[in-house]
Parts: structure tokens; sequence; C-alpha cells
């Protein structure tokens, strides 16, 4: 076995009660590819700084092979002192790492590294802070939840880099499709300890549920020894004294394994409040448009939508998904075109900006509008407590402030105030964002359950997959498709992946445009950073190589040589061979480029 390159040995760390980690060990060797897996606050996050160097436990070791190069990627990438994004990734590279490389990733990212730090968006942050681990191809990269807010375009190319990478991966990820295609082992932090076992994602949740059968059968045998050891106790004593006396100690024992066990996390209770049931047609539109400026986020689009659809809305960010629900729901008119909705629709929204929670108001006050200790759940009054159980928050979190929230507890909260209304049309923008996977099990549950209508925008497959009856998907220009099935049905149909616009998107606010440039797949093409210094640099490499030819046929235009020196003559022959051949491919190259840098400035 391949000695690790990261190792953590019983590492302990306690915030306050109960500990956080108890006695963790992780070890990770060249190419391995670990994904991380455990219940929002659990750990993982902490673990994963802990193994950066970046958090200290409170006991434990952590090595790292000497010479290894580490890169960790924070959910919340820290911007200060940089002017611009490219010197935020630059300041990554080590001494000798090839500077090209910082801005050759920015673009494939789909950025300049002119951005402003301070003015970008939750996506372009998150790709400057890719582009900042993945530029020095290092030996480990920890990556805590390296897909939070990136679009399926960029999603499906980091998939791609990092499985051509040999870098070692441990990966956090609420993404199940992204940790199947790139998971070879799996390490589940559960209670404070780790399980691992040496097979993919794939292979993780019916693992876990055989682990959590096998420890509440251990559980049911323990708690049946003890009722027999109390019924002796009460029942049995007499005769041989120490014997007694010692089988009282192991009743004791029992006991205080009993009290000692932490039993696993019980499962979100998601249940959306439901309205009357609607009429058979929900939403009408035919042939809706909207655009901003020159333009066009949807052209001529046509829909029908029926009770119990459950349509899924994808694209790359900024195409115009959240408008076209917008229009779709009567919440944004469209310039032309007309929509016209059902009887007796009750429409429950759920917005991907969180940000619109004020961060000093408490939890309870979240849910109940701070007006009493009751939340109005379909109408009916219901404890707040009793309702924030449903949702896995505890009693002790009733007063605590929203500022202090995790990701998915927040996203846990958005739920629970968007299910509480009635409803029988329910609309949700990224309703999947920083739920952990049992929670996201429990809401495919629910939406499989509700009976009403569901549309929602999201840029998990597998929640698509496995919650949708439908997919529309934009085909440019403003054009949108409708596709049976879920996501990997509509590739099937498409015939590719989906590629990004080349026209900047736009904000239905204050038409913004975003900067970056798109990944591959653009209307309007125009030469890459690669290709701009290949176009540089390839004539120099060609002469190069044509002073390498001709040097090595001087050699061998003496007639002796064969005779005089064979090896010598086998060396230049396969020099010559290799040069020949190599400047054939960096001229058809630079033909290639020169010719579409021409058709370009044509254009």
């Amino acid at each position: 076995m391949a000695p690790p390159l990261i190792q953590l040995k019983d590492i302990k760390l306690t915030f306050g009660g109960t500990p956080l980690l108890s006695g963790v060990e992780l070890s990770v060797s060249s190419s391995e590819r670990v994904c991380l897996i455990g219940r929002n606050g659990s750990g993982k996050s902490t673990l994963l700084k802990i193994a950066a160097g970046l958090v200290e436990p409170d006991s434990g070791s952590r090595f790292v092979q000497p010479g290894a190069t580490v890169r960790y990627l924070p959910q919340e990438p820290d911007f200060a002192g940089f002017a611009t994004t490219l010197a935020y990734v630059e300041a990554g590279l080590a001494p000798g790492d090839d500077h090209y490389q910082a801005r050759y990733v920015l673009e494939q990212l789909g950025l300049h590294g002119d951005e402003d730090p301070a003015q970008v968006s939750g996506g372009e942050a998150r790709r400057a802070a890719l582009a900042r681990v993945l530029a020095p191809s290092p030996d480990i990269l920890l990556l805590d939840e390296p897909t939070n807010h990136l679009d399926l375009t960029t999603i499906e190319w980091l998939e791609g880099e990092l499985g051509s990478r040999r870098s070692a991966l441990v990966i956090i990820s609420h993404d199940r499709r992204f940790l199947s295609n790139l998971s070879r082992s799996t390490a589940w932090l559960d209670r404070g300890q780790i399980r691992q076992i040496d097979r993919g994602f794939s292979a993780f949740e019916a693992w876990r549920d055989e682990v959590l059968a096998e420890e509440e059968r251990d559980q049911h045998k323990l708690d049946r020894k003890i009722v027999n050891e109390e019924h002796w106790l009460r029942y049995g004593v007499s005769g041989r004294r120490k014997r007694n006396v010692k089988r009282l100690g192991n009743l004791y024992a029992l006991r205080e394994q009993r009290r000692d066990y932490r039993g696993a996390a019980g499962n979100a209770n998601l249940a959306a409040a439901e309205a009357d049931k609607s009429g058979k047609l929900i939403i009408e539109a035919k042939n809706i448009s909207r655009s901003y400026g020159d333009r066009k986020i949807v052209d001529d689009f046509s829909i029908r939508v029926q009770r119990g659809d459950r349509i899924g809305i994808v694209g790359p960010n900024g195409v115009g998904k959240t408008t076209l629900i917008e229009m779709l729901t009567g919440a944004n008119p469209p310039d032309s075109g007309t929509i016209r909705f059902g009887a007796n629709i009750e429409m429950a929204t759920l917005d991907q900006h969180r940000e619109s929670l004020d961060p000093k108001s408490t939890l309870a006050e979240a849910l109940t509008g701070g007006r009493s200790d009751h939340v109005m759940v379909g109408g009916k009054p219901k404890h707040v407590v009793s309702y924030m159980k449903d949702f896995l928050f505890g009693q002790e979190q009733m007063r605590t402030p929203l500022e202090v929230l995790s990701g998915g507890e927040r996203g846990r909260l958005m739920l629970a105030r968007a299910l509480a209304k009635p409803s029988n049309l329910l609309v949700l923008d990224e309703p999947t964002n920083d739920l952990d996977l049992e929670t996201l099990d429990v809401l495919e549950e629910m939406l499989g359950d509700y009976e009403g209508t569901v549309i929602l925008i999201s840029h998990d497959r597998d929640f698509l997959d496995r919650v949708v009856t439908s997919v529309i998907a934009p085909e440019g220009d403003g054009r949108w498709i409708e596709y049976a099935g879920g996501y990997t049905d509509m590739l099937a149909q498409r015939g590719a992946d989906l590629k990004r616009e080349a026209a900047k998107a736009s904000t239905a606010e204050g038409n913004k445009a975003t900067k970056g440039t798109p990944l591959q797949g653009t209307a309007r093409r125009r030469l890459n950073f690669n290709e701009k210094h290949a176009l540089e640099t390839l004539p120099k490499t060609i002469a190069k190589l044509q002073a390498e030819i001709a040097k090595q046929q001087r050699h061998l235009d003496d007639p002796n040589l064969y005779k005089k020196d064979r090896k010598k003559f086998d060396q230049a022959s396969d020099a010559l061979t290799k040069a020949q051949k190599e400047l054939q491919e960096a001229e058809d190259k630079w033909l290639e480029l020169e010719v579409l840098r021409e058709e370009i400035e044509q254009a």
C-alpha cells in the first residue's frame, strides 16, 4: 500500500458540550479520491480545516508527507487585499509554478481575471476560488462544497477536470452525481467518528443503512440484557456475595454503556401544507417573450402545465431561468404573448436568496413572523418548537440568531417557511442548496407524495432525475424547449450536454451584465488565452525544431557514421524522427489557429 500523503490520527475536538470529533482517523494516499460524508453540523468542514492545517484540534496528530503540496477550497473564500481575481489566484501559486496556468484556469471557468473581487457574484467567487486551488496542480486537493453556486455547465466541466488530474481528492459535497462520478473511497463522519470503505459514494447509502441496522440490533440486544440483569437483581440475589457484587458491577457498566450511546440523528419530517385541489389546468403560456436590450431571454415560448406535473428548469447561470419562472407564475409579465392560469391556484415559493432573512432575528421569529409562539401550518396553529423539530432544529435553537446558522440550517429554515403555507403549486428556486443527503432524501419523498404541481430550478442532476417529469432547457437565442423525463433523459434527447450562451447575462432588476468568458460552446467565438499563447510561441517552437532537424541531419550525412558509432547513429535517427513528427504537429496546430484567427477577425 502506498504511503499516505496526509494522515490524521486520533483527532479530538470539542466545542462546549458533546465532542464534535472524538478519535477521528483519516488517511489519504497518492491519487486517492475520498468523499467525506456526514450530516450538517457533524464536523466535516472542521475536519477538512484540520487536514489543511487551519484549525488546531484539542489532541491528535496531523502528518503531511514532506514535499507534498496541499490546497484547500473553503466554502467562503476571503478576497481581502486582492484588487483582481487574477491577483487572488496567482497568490495561490508556489515558487516555480507556471503563472500562465492562473489565467488559463480562470478563463476555462469563465472569468477574465480583471474582475473586482468585491463586486463578483456568488458563482464568480466560487469559480475564482476553484481557479486558485486548481492552477498549482497540487498533490492533495481538499474541496469543501466545490459545486456550490455553480451552474450545470461548470459543474460538468469541473467534474471532467478533476477526473483527469492525478491529485488526491477529499471532497465534501451534497451533489450525489458529482460524488458518484469522482469518488473511489467513502469516509462517513458520524457522531464524532469516521467509518471508511474502499468504495465510492454510489455504494454509501446501502452501506450506511446496513451499519445503522446492525447498530440498532446491537442496542436491542443490550436493552434485553439490561432487563434480564435487572430482573436477576430484584429476584435472584442470594448465595455467593462476591459473585453477586461482580454481577451488580456488570449491570452498572451495561447501564453506563447505554447512557453513553449516541443514537443516529433523526430525519427531517418535511410535509407541505396542501390547499384544496386546483383545476386540471395550472398554467398555459402561449408565445411568450422577454428581452433586455438586444438580448433575448425568452423567445416565443409556449407550454401547458397540468395538475400533478413536476417541471425542472435547467441552464447556465444568467441564461434566464429565474426570469422564465417569474413569467410563468405571474410575478413578471412577458413583453409579448399570453399567460392563462387555472382555477383555485394557491402558490408557495422558495426563493434562493436567503439574504432576505434578517440575520439578527431569531429562528422562532423567522418562522412565526415575531407574532407568537405558534406557526400557521396549513391554516392551523402549531407550536414553533414542535415545527422546528420537524426540520431537525433543537428546542435550544429557538432563540438562536439566524447569522450563526450554517448554510444547511438556513436551507431547512427556508423550506420550513415555504412549506407552512397551504399550496397546490410549489415553486422552488434551488431547493437543494446546502441540504445534507438525508434531508435531500426526505425532500424527494415529500415532493413525490405532494398532490399538487411543482416547478423548480436546480443544478442537482441526481435530484432532477429523481423528482421531475419534464425538463425545460435553453437552446440559445432565447429559445427554450421542454423535454420529457429527467435531466439524463433530456441529455439523451438533445444528444449533447448543456452549453453556455455567448450573450452576456442580465438580471431582471438592473440589466447588469456579468463579466466572464463563457465555457466552451459559445456562439460568438474568440481565441482563448491558451490559443493566443500558442499562436505567439509556436513560431519559436517551429524554429527550434527546424534547427534540431538540421543538426541531426548533419550527423546522418556522414556516410561512415553507422560503422564508426552505431549508438550515435541510432540516437541521431531517433531524434530526427521525433523532431520531424513534432514539427509536423506544431505546423498543423499553428496553421489551424491562424485560420481560426482570420475567420474571427473577418466575422
